[in-house]
């Protein structure tokens, strides 16, 4: 095991082309997923949790449902509508990068919305008086309650990043895992685990935590700055 892990380590400290390409390549599906889930799922919830609407807790129930959604499920119904004889195979997304963006925005928004629903209600309770004497209309209300709970939905924009970057099944099914065009970290490490090159499949799992150490410190830097400044 430990000559295992060196050989990782020696990996990372080699860099080459084949690493910085699963890196980059999963690094911009994950990012660009959840920057859309976000357009989405930020509004959406503060939209739920800031106004009482028939339906309300219907649609609750549904981002709460929709948040265990089962990455193969998800990366099926994609695969469904990019095939050839699906209503969107017309496009030829099917095993591209752009695909695997579709499942993990898919799989990533319900949670954005879910828990930023709640932030959003939290903090609601607290303004519903003021806003109400102001006479603050449904758009300034929502974009001044996200604005407001801005460093708390870090945390939320955290839990989207870390469902998407370590996503498999739903991204191997769209994806097809293909070396060079569709490969990111996660389906390189079952891969190559399958093959028995565990030391590559080590320091691809090195690197992925690394990643989510990086995004964890620089969340909790600004939160902590954040802090400090509504303190001074």
């Amino acid at each position: 095991m430990m000559e295992v892990l060196l050989r990782a380590g020696g990996l990372i400290v080699g860099w080459n082309d084949d690493l910085s390409e699963i890196v980059a390549l999963s690094l911009q599906v994950t990012l660009s997923a959840v920057f859309i889930s976000c357009l989405i799922g930020l509004p959406l919830g503060a939209v739920v949790g800031a106004f009482r609407f028939p339906g309300r807790r219907v649609a609750i129930l549904m981002m709460n449902v929709l948040m265990g959604l089962p990455p193969v499920v998800v990366g099926l119904i994609v695969y469904m509508l990019l095939s050839a004889s699906g209503p969107m195979g017309v496009l030829g997304l099917l095993y591209t990068p752009t695909a695997m963006i579709i499942a993990q925005t898919v799989l990533v928004t319900p949670i954005i919305a879910a828990l930023s629903r709640q932030v959003v209600e939290d903090l609601h309770e607290e303004y519903a008086e003021q806003f109400a004497s102001l006479g603050v209309g449904p758009a300034q209300r929502v974009m001044a309650l996200l604005w407001d709970a801005r460093f708390s939905l870090l945390t939320v924009v955290l839990a989207g990043f870390g469902r998407a970057v370590a996503e498999v099944g739903a991204v191997m099914i769209v994806g097809g895992n293909i070396n060079h065009v569709t490969r990111v970290m996660t389906t390189a490490i079952a891969l190559e685990t399958s093959r028995g090159a565990l030391e590559l499949a080590l320091a691809l799992g090195l690197v992925l935590l690394l990643i989510a150490l990086v995004v964890n410190l620089i969340v909790m830097t600004v939160r902590g700055t954040a802090v400090r400044a509504a303190y001074a």
